[in-house]
């Protein structure tokens, strides 16, 4: 991807009040902090808020991207640094223009120093490939287009068993979208955008200065290739403006907690018809008195009397959809886990999991003088019969 010409100007860590090598955590919460208190409905008729809002959910989208921040990163420092100082006429290089004889005989190539060599394609070298591939007449591999809508971030509570059978959401966002009046296009209504007649559409016009040529945006349309001559009253030519709207989030089955769910097109729009960004809601899920979950297990503990495990007994348990009958077999030892399967969370592929049941027996509070009597019977009649529950235990 190629180096952003707006990053150049834009510090996007002042934007968010962090340091240039905050972690990701800190990053999220400085971002989520700025963007409650500019937030256009807390701030309504404040034009200010509304374009700092803008610009700290600019800084997030690029900051919270870690490819994007590392990019962001090489290209302030490869600036900051002077990688493209111009010095009384030389053409960019720190201490003026180096010819190639230079270096002494043939043996160097200047391709190799801007990408032609071999170079890695990723990282740095790949930013210098960008920058220096206009200025010797290689095409660019992107150019100065209205760029496309930042991405957004929303979160959502689901009940613990909506967050496994799947629903839908709905979510209200304040965000820039295409402006309902000219339709994105950042024109009056009943007039089009036109094709830029300097760069023919392209968005970048080229110079030639001495041996080399240089690309740069058009001037004219500041880059986006087009020109509109009555801009839209309602968005002042941007095809975008700040507005609250309801998003219908389909939930799949199986959605754990802390996963995020990608809304493609959702996010911000872009200026004057770019494409929007993307949607990225992040789900919570709540806990549930009667099951936990295990993948695509649901794990739930039933309480038995001393009776059933011993005498075997059938049961109704609870599921996500209604009950099933379970045979606790006899003898059934106190904390067996019994499987009903196929009872378990539905799984997007197809089928679901198993239901893993934990027999617990419960111990009444007080017994009736029947109910009495007739233990101390069977008590005395377990000892009759050899029964002895710590026989061996806790010998060292």
């Amino acid at each position: 991807m190629a180096p952003q010409r707006e990053w150049l100007e834009q510090d996007y860590y002042k934007d968010l009040g962090v340091a240039s090598d905050a972690s990701a955590d800190e990053i999220k919460k400085a971002y989520r902090k700025l963007a409650r208190e500019l937030h256009p409905d807390a701030n309504p008729g404040d034009a200010d808020a509304e374009a700092r809002f803008k610009r700290v959910s600019e800084a997030h989208s690029v900051l919270a991207d870690p490819a994007k921040r590392k990019e962001y990163d090489e290209t302030r420092r490869m600036f900051a640094g002077g990688a493209f100082r111009g010095n009384g006429g030389a053409s960019g290089f720190p201490g003026g223009y180096t010819r190639t004889s230079d270096f002494g005989g043939g043996g160097f190539d200047v391709s190799d120093l801007f990408g032609g060599g071999g170079a890695s394609a990723g990282g740095g070298d790949a930013a210098f490939g960008d920058l220096f591939g206009g200025l010797f007449n290689r095409t660019p591999r992107t150019s100065s287009r209205p760029k496309r809508g930042n991405d957004l971030e929303a979160e959502t509570t689901l009940a613990f068993r909506d967050a496994a059978r799947g629903t839908t959401v709905a979510l209200s966002l304040t965000s820039p979208s295409p402006c309902t009046t000219c339709h994105g296009s950042g024109a009056k209504p009943g007039t089009s955008p036109r094709v830029c007649p300097t760069c023919n559409g392209a968005g970048v016009v080229s110079r030639n200065q001495g041996h080399f040529g240089f690309s740069e945006p058009c001037s004219d349309c500041q880059g986006t290739g087009s020109k509109i001559d009555e801009a839209c009253p309602d968005c002042a030519g941007n095809g975008v403006t700040v507005r609250t709207r309801t998003i219908n989030v389909r939930i799949p089955v199986g959605v754990e907690d802390g996963q995020r769910i990608r809304l493609a097109g959702q996010g911000e729009a872009g200026l004057r018809g770019a494409p929007s960004g993307d949607l990225y809601v992040t789900v919570h899920v709540g806990s549930d008195p009667v099951f936990t979950r295990s993948g695509n297990d649901l794990k739930v503990e039933l309480p038995v009397s001393f009776g059933e495990i011993m005498l075997g007994a059938t049961v109704s348990v609870p599921t996500l959809d209604g009950t099933v009958g379970l045979k606790i077999p006899p003898n059934t030892a106190d904390g067996r886990t019994l499987r009903v399967r196929g009872r378990g969370v539905p799984k997007r592929s197809g089928g679901a999991g198993d239901l893993l049941v934990t027999v617990k027996v419960a111990v009444p509070g007080s017994l009736g003088p029947e109910a009495l009597a007739k233990l101390r019977e069977y008590a005395d009649a377990e000892r009759a019969d050899g029964f002895r529950p710590r026989d061996g235990w806790g010998d060292q």
